[in-house]
């Protein structure tokens, strides 16, 4: 065990031995083990936006087993996907890799303001699969946000009885927040902090911009003149909202961006910001094969410190 694992695990004192047996092994799988970063791939696409436009670029991602196989071959920490995909391949690829059940879904066919989503797996299903983690997205600013953070305890509660780590997507939508807002640096802080007393143990937020949404915030950012000015400034911004960095907060890798080297700017933003990692899934899987694990590779290495 490193020193930074060490320190990390000790955030989540009180919790069961499962569930930091499940962190130590999240932690130290892959080519970032031992350095309290993570490299997560996510494949809920294909619920969340449909088929074509998530796998037509990259035809071989139709196939549920192309996704083990990147993870593995990039030497990520862990995949997350819903039960399908899962199911799938789980006996295959059995205890190669950490995986991650997400449990909640929502499509785009009836398209949403206020979202909610629908519960699609149980914990029974990511025992039986040999998960480590449940994932469920919650959407905080939604008219329905209360239902979802209710549903979302009693989940965590049954995931942490049993031994599993409790993966939160913390996505700020609804009528409530302009576009714009869904992005913005208080809100998105907002969401990681919502996230963490929920009882997460690992948050997924996006990169936020410099836009301050809510009108007595931009009161408090101004009068205190809190930095928002670079991705490491704003990243800092939202651990820190995360109980001053005790919980794990990792960020999306957001839709396909053709600029590599911007990417990977934000990837060094995230780095430097004390970020503990990515969660990037259309940025590698619509990719070929061979270019998402060079790309995954930079990184990785980023994370190391080596780019």
């Amino acid at each position: 065990m490193t020193k930074r694992i060490k320190e990390i695990l000790s955030w989540y004192n009180g919790q069961n031995v499962g569930v930091l047996s499940k962190l130590y092994r999240m932690l130290n799988h892959g080519r970032l083990a031992g350095t309290g970063r993570m490299v997560i791939l996510p494949v809920d696409q294909g619920f969340e936006h449909g088929p074509g436009r998530s796998f037509a670029s990259n035809p071989a991602a139709y196939n549920p087993l192309y996704h083990f196989e990147l993870a593995i071959a990039a030497g990520l920490n862990a995949y997350a996907a819903p039960l399908g995909f899962l199911e799938a391949g789980a006996a295959e690829f059995a205890g190669q890799l950490p995986l991650i059940l997400k449990l909640n879904s929502h499509d785009i066919l009836n398209p949403e303001v206020d979202p909610l989503g629908a519960q699609t797996a149980s914990v029974d299903d990511a025992l039986r699969l040999g998960c480590d983690a449940i994932g469920y997205t919650i959407f905080p600013g939604t008219e329905d946000r209360i239902v979802q953070y209710e549903q979302l305890r009693e989940i965590a509660e049954e995931a942490k009885s049993v031994g599993l780590l409790v993966v939160v997507w913390s996505y700020p939508r609804g009528s409530g927040l302009s576009k714009e807002g869904e992005t913005a640096l208080d809100v998105v802080a907002y969401a990681a902090h919502i996230a963490a007393q929920l009882g997460a143990h690992i948050i997924k937020v996006k990169v936020p911009t410099e836009n301050i949404e809510l009108e007595k915030a931009k009161e408090i950012y101004a009068k205190h003149n809190i930095p928002k000015a670079t991705i490491a400034e704003r990243v800092k911004h939202v651990v820190q909202s995360a109980f001053d960095g005790r919980r794990i907060v990792i960020f999306s890798g957001g839709a396909k961006n053709e600029d590599e080297n911007a990417l990977l700017d934000i990837i060094r933003g995230v780095r430097d910001g004390g970020g503990f990692g990515s969660i990037i899934g259309r940025n590698t899987f619509q990719r070929s094969k061979d270019d998402a694990l060079e790309l995954l590779d930079k990184i990785v290495r980023i994370y190391k410190g080596e780019l």
